[in-house]
C-alpha cells in the first residue's frame, strides 16, 4: 500500500468519511437508500446491518480497506456474489468488502484462457466462453460469486469430465492481510495457490482469478424425473459410477417440480429429480442415460441437445434469496441403510425439504490428494440435505427434521465440503480438510495472516494460535479476533 495513504487513513482511524476519500470505489453507509439491498446475501436466515460497505474499484481498493479495519478493530466480511450458506458475506458492524464491481474479463480462445474479475458470477463467464465452445467447470448454480465457488473447491457439471473449478485454476491476483498485492500460481508464492484451491477466504482477498478453457460446446442434458422409491434410489449411484466420465449427475430427491414436462396431477409428488450434463456425442449420452430410464417409468423427462449454459436454467430458482439451513457430507458409497434413510425421511419430511445427491469419481478422483487444500478427492457420493426455513411458524420443525436425517446418516461420512458448510464448528471444518490439509492449512494461515485478520469465513486459525491455545487452555472470544496488528 502506498505510505501515503497509509499515513491519510491513519490520521483520522475512526472516520469512514476520510477512507472514502482514497477509495476509487464508492462507500456506503446505513444512511444510503440502497444500503439495505447492497448488504443483503442469498441466505436470508442470516440478515445483519454492516457498519458499511466498500464497492471496491480494484485490488488497491481492498488493501485500503483491510487497513483501516485493522487500524480501528472491525471485523471484514468479504462479499463476492453474496451466496454464503453460513453468512460470512455480511455481519452486524462488520465492514464489508464487496467485489461486485469488479467485471473485467477477457477471454483468450486461442490459448484457452480466461482473466476474471471476482465481481463475475460462474454464469456470465460461462456464457461468455461459451461464445467459443469454451467453458470451466463451475458449480451447479449460475449466479455464485467466482470466489466462493472456486476458493472452496468447486463441485458442478463438469466435476466427472474436466473436473473441480479448481482444477483449472492457473493464478490469482490476492490481497493478503498485510495489504499487498500477490500473485499466486504454481511458479509464484506456490503455498499459497496451493491454499487458496480448497482453502476459502482465509489467506486474503482474490481479486482475479485466470481459469484454463476446456472445450465444451452442445451437451446433452436435462432431467429425468423418477418416482422416490428405494429401488430407484439404489440404482443411481451404481449406474452413473460405471457411466462414462462425460456424465456427471445431480439428484435432488424433493418434490416433483410445477414443470411443463411433468403432468400437472404429479405435481408435488415425491421424486428424484435426475439433472445431468452428458458432454460427448449426444447419442452415447442417450445411452447413457437408458439405465436411470430404465429403473422406473419416468414422471416427467427433458432430455435434449442444448449449449452448455442452458443447463443453468434448471438450477435458476436457487439464485433467489431465501432462507435456508443445510447438512452435508460425502459419502464411500449410498448403502442400504443410507438409502432407507432419505427414502424414510423424505416420505414424511416438512414441505420444501430436499436431500441433493452427487455422484463424483472421474477427473476430479485423478489428481493427486496433496495436490491441492481440497483433499477429498477419493469421495465417491456428496449427500446434501436442504430446506427452505422462510416460514416462523414451521422452521424450527424443518431444521430439526434436517439434524435428525443429517444424525442418521452422519456415521457414514467421510468428511464434508467447506462450501456446503453453515457455521458448525472446527470438528467439522477439519473434516473438510483430510489427509494433512488442515495442518497445512493452519501454517500457510500462519505466514498469510497470523492474527486472523480474515476470520468470517470457514476459519482455520493459524498454527501459532493454536498453538497457544493447546498448552495454555485459552481460547479467544470471536470478538478479540482479527485485533490490529499496527499497535506494535
Amino acid at each position: 500500500m502506498d505510505a501515503a495513504v497509509r499515513l491519510h487513513i491513519a490520521a483520522a482511524p475512526a472516520d469512514l468519511a476520510t477512507l472514502a476519500t482514497v477509495l476509487r470505489g464508492t462507500l456506503m453507509t446505513p444512511d444510503d437508500p440502497a444500503f439495505t439491498a447492497a448488504s443483503q446475501i442469498w441466505n436470508e436466515a442470516h440478515r445483519a446491518t454492516p457498519m458499511a460497505i466498500v464497492r471496491v474499484a480494484n485490488a488497491g481498493d481492498v488493501a485500503t480497506t483491510i487497513e483501516f479495519a485493522r487500524l480501528n478493530n472491525i471485523d471484514i466480511a468479504v462479499r463476492s456474489g453474496g451466496h454464503s450458506m453460513a453468512g460470512h458475506g455480511s455481519g452486524d458492524g462488520s465492514l464489508v468488502i464487496d467485489l461486485r464491481d469488479l467485471r473485467g474479463l477477457h477471454i483468450d480462445p486461442a490459448q484457452r484462457l480466461a482473466w476474471a474479475g471476482a465481481g463475475l458470477t460462474a454464469g456470465e463467464v460461462t456464457s461468455a466462453a461459451a461464445a467459443h465452445g469454451l467453458a470451466v467447470p463451475f458449480g451447479d448454480t449460475g449466479s455464485v460469486g467466482l470466489g466462493g465457488i472456486t476458493l472452496g473447491g468447486g463441485i458442478g457439471w463438469l466435476v466427472r469430465k474436466h473436473g473441480l473449478t479448481i482444477d483449472a485454476l492457473l493464478s490469482v491476483e490476492i490481497v493478503t492481510p498485510d495489504g499487498d498485492v500477490l500473485t499466486a500460481s504454481a511458479d509464484e508464492n506456490e503455498d499459497l495457490f496451493w491454499a487458496v484451491r480448497g482453502g476459502g477466504g482465509n489467506f486474503g482477498v482474490v481479486t482475479r482469478f485466470c481459469y484454463r478453457l476446456h472445450p465444451v460446446d452442445e451437451v446433452l442434458g436435462g432431467a429425468l424425473v423418477l418416482p422416490l422409491t428405494a429401488q430407484v434410489l439404489r440404482g443411481i449411484v451404481p449406474i452413473a459410477a460405471e457411466a462414462s466420465d462425460e456424465l456427471s449427475i445431480i439428484a435432488m430427491i424433493m418434490e416433483a417440480p410445477p414443470v411443463p414436462f411433468v403432468p400437472a396431477d404429479r405435481h408435488g409428488e415425491m421424486s428424484i429429480m435426475l439433472t445431468f450434463v452428458w458432454a460427448g456425442d449426444p447419442d452415447a449420452g442417450r445411452d447413457a442415460i437408458a439405465p436411470f430410464r430404465a429403473l422406473a417409468e419416468p414422471l416427467g423427462e427433458l432430455v435434449t441437445p442444448m449449449p452448455y449454459p442452458a443447463i443453468y436454467e434448471f438450477t435458476a430458482e436457487a439464485g433467489t434469496p431465501q432462507a435456508s439451513t443445510i447438512r452435508s457430507l460425502f459419502m464411500p458409497s449410498l448403502d442400504e441403510a443410507a438409502v432407507e434413510a432419505v427414502v424414510d425421511a423424505l416420505t414424511a419430511g416438512p414441505a420444501g425439504s430436499m436431500v441433493q445427491l452427487r455422484v463424483l469419481g472421474g477427473a476430479m478422483a485423478r489428481v493427486p490428494v496433496d495436490a491441492t487444500a481440497f483433499a477429498q478427492r477419493d469421495a465417491k457420493v456428496m449427500l446434501s440435505i436442504m430446506n427452505g426455513i422462510g416460514d416462523p411458524l414451521t422452521a424450527a420443525d424443518a431444521i430439526a427434521w434436517n439434524r435428525r436425517l443429517f444424525a442418521r446418516l452422519a456415521p457414514r461420512a467421510s468428511g464434508v465440503y467447506a462450501n456446503f458448510l453453515e457455521d458448525e464448528g472446527e470438528a467439522r471444518i477439519r473434516s473438510a480438510y483430510p489427509a494433512g490439509a488442515f495442518e497445512r492449512l493452519a501454517a500457510v494461515k500462519r505466514r498469510y495472516d497470523p492474527t486472523n485478520v480474515l476470520h468470517r469465513n470457514q476459519n482455520i486459525r493459524p498454527a501459532a494460535v493454536r498453538r497457544v491455545e493447546r498448552e495454555t487452555g485459552f481460547e479467544p472470544a470471536a470478538s478479540t479476533l482479527g485485533r490490529s496488528r499496527s499497535a506494535n
